[in-house]
């Protein structure tokens, strides 16, 4: 991901990604993301980078979905009341998750009080992230995702199961933000 940045004209200084970088939130002082870029004391991009291998799916996948969703909301808020200045800034999120037997057969939904969202009737949990990985963006929480799984066997080739989840899109979204950044700084 570095080198999509640097390659999109982000001095590689600017983009820090070794143990994670800590940037302040609205709810929480700080929160530790995996990929953060920070040009002329903006913060352009901030990825947070998750995955899932078995056996736990059901669990792991609520609490992911918990975490994706409180970081967003923790940095817009911040946003909002100026901590990163006027410049919005730019969100992605990058899930793997293990392609096996327990994570692509179709699981139970629990009963509820109320009417289920129909999206879920009969998925798996691979089919449950793809959702939430286009609902982040299309709700706007992110401005981009990328949903990829892979087996453990290393001959197996990694999976795209949505193309608008894909990486080219993702590392594209990355281009147009670093190209908005430098627009704003007269093409410097």
């Amino acid at each position: 991901m570095e080198d999509v940045f640097v390659e999109a004209g982000l001095r590689r200084e600017a983009v820090r990604h070794h143990a994670g970088i800590d940037i302040p939130g609205y709810y929480r002082p700080t929160k530790r993301w995996d990929l953060v870029a920070v040009d002329h004391g903006r913060l352009v991009a901030a990825i947070e980078f998750k995955s899932q291998v078995g056996p736990s799916f059901g669990n792991n996948f609520n609490n992911r979905t918990e975490e994706a969703l409180g970081n967003a909301v923790d940095v817009w808020r911040a946003y909002e009341e100026g901590v990163f200045g006027s410049v919005r800034p730019w969100l992605g999120f990058v899930f793997l998750l293990e392609e096996s037997p327990r994570s692509t057969t179709p699981v139970r939904v629990a009963e509820t009080l109320f009417p289920l969202d129909p999206v879920f009737a009969n998925t798996s949990y691979k089919d449950r992230y793809q959702i939430l990985c286009q609902r982040l963006v299309r709700e706007r929480l992110y401005d981009a995702a990328c949903f990829v799984t892979s087996s453990k066997d290393p001959a197996e080739p990694i999976h795209e199961p949505e193309p608008e989840l894909g990486f080219t899109n993702f590392a594209a979204a990355i281009v147009g933000r670093v190209a908005y950044i430098k627009a704003l700084d007269g093409g410097r």
